[in-house]
């Protein structure tokens, strides 16, 4: 595995940190005091950002179909995810932002001309925001075969009924649409044909946003995690997406590269909370010394950076072998990410906030919110435990017959 980057990957890493350096950090708190003013609604100066990103070629650097995109491998695009991920509303600078970029494969890979022409130009090009509708409160949707939203054939439309939650995106004022995974064949004895995947405009009737949720005190204005019920939602049968009783294969083939790309832009938060201790700790002096020459402190460092190294190592491995042998088969590597990545991450920023003393759970810094962020991606996407059980699994079949 070649760990040097192209050159065209290493332009994109310097272009990408000046455009941090120079436009994101210092509006870190700009956007937080305009994202709790407006709320739902797109703050000011990330508007002013995306302007500036898109005119100098930073823009869906995360598609990589060359037809709309950019065309980067996973392998590619891992680093500049990192960059980005140091701030945890900065991919939507870049039009890079979770669950967006995950629809706007589905539409690639999945959607008609016709589906692709109304919702996935308009994504690609910044003016919409989407949303991805499976998770629901009733039931345990870690296992997607769960799911009991309906979706039924009614002549030439199909009816939508059930309740969803933590629906990223869903506050936003410019989320217009859904992609809903229900079932529409809930007798089928094949429990991964029952259900299906369709397409629901925001403005459709019967579609009602109940309310905001928030994980550990956040609500990740102005997009948000919400809330939505579907009561007699009609929409016509052009909007199925792939065909009826195929939406756990468009699941499959949308939380892969998903799964990926959160870990590769919790690396980012993982590396600036290491260089945020390795600062503080020069800076405060205890007990008539540096903090960073504390015995305690110097091994807190060591851990820190090797966990990093460990996560960045992991996703990079994860990634490449999504280039040379496609998803499904790299699903062992995407596992091991998945359940490793949020969880070290979480430590990592946990040891930095425990430098920065109590200011290190304030917003002063930009701790707490990515600590919150490493947090839920343990359950986003699948939690730890299913993957590790279906991890395990292939393991024991790997290896287990020797």
């Amino acid at each position: 595995m070649d760990f040097q980057h192209s050159p065209r990957v290493q332009d994109l890493q310097q272009r990408l940190t000046a455009f941090m350096e120079d436009h994101v950090y210092p509006n870190e708190h700009v956007f937080n005091q305009q994202a709790k003013e407006r709320r739902w609604k797109s703050p000011a100066i990330l508007e002013e950002l995306k302007e500036k990103a898109r005119g100098q070629g930073l823009w869906n650097l995360f598609m990589p179909d060359e037809a709309f995109g950019p065309g980067l491998s996973n392998i590619e695009y891992a680093p500049l995810a990192e960059i980005m991920g140091r701030v945890f509303w900065a991919p939507e600078v870049f039009n890079c932002n979770a669950p967006d970029t995950g629809n706007m494969e589905v539409f690639v890979k999945y959607g008609t001309p016709e589906q692709q022409e109304r919702w996935l130009k308009p994504l690609l090009e910044g003016k919409i925001r989407s949303a991805f509708a499976m998770t629901e409160p009733a039931v345990a949707s870690s296992d997607a075969t769960n799911v009991e939203t309906s979706i039924m054939r009614d002549g030439d439309h199909y009816v939508i009924n059930g309740r969803k939650w933590f629906i990223t995106n869903a506050m936003h004022e410019r989320c217009e649409i859904f992609i809903v995974m229900g079932k529409s064949d809930p007798d089928n004895p094949n429990r991964h044909l029952q259900q299906t995947q369709i397409l629901v405009p925001r403005d459709t009737p019967g579609l009602s946003v109940v309310r905001p949720l928030s994980t550990l005190g956040y609500f990740e204005e102005p997009g948000g995690h919400a809330e939505v019920v579907f009561h007699d939602v009609r929409v016509p049968k052009e909007n199925l997406l792939l065909g009826e009783g195929r939406g756990f294969e468009v699941a499959q083939g949308r939380l892969g590269p998903g799964r990926i790309h959160h870990c590769m832009r919790l690396i980012g938060a993982a590396q600036r909370a290491l260089e945020t201790a390795c600062q503080r700790v020069e800076q405060r002096v205890v007990f008539g010394k540096k903090l960073s020459q504390q015995g305690s402190v110097r091994e807190s460092i060591a851990q820190m950076a090797s966990k990093v190294e460990m996560c960045r190592l992991l996703t990079l491995r994860a990634a490449e072998k999504m280039d040379r042998e496609g998803t499904k088969e790299a699903r062992d590597l995407i596992a091991m990410a998945k359940i490793m990545v949020p969880q070290l991450t979480s430590e990592v920023i946990d040891m930095a906030m425990q430098m920065h003393g109590a200011g290190g759970l304030t917003e002063d810094y930009f701790m707490a919110e990515a600590f919150n962020y490493a947090r839920w991606c343990r359950l986003a996407d699948g939690p730890d435990q299913v993957h590790m059980m279906a991890l395990g699994k292939q393991v024991i079949a790997q290896y287990g017959g020797r």
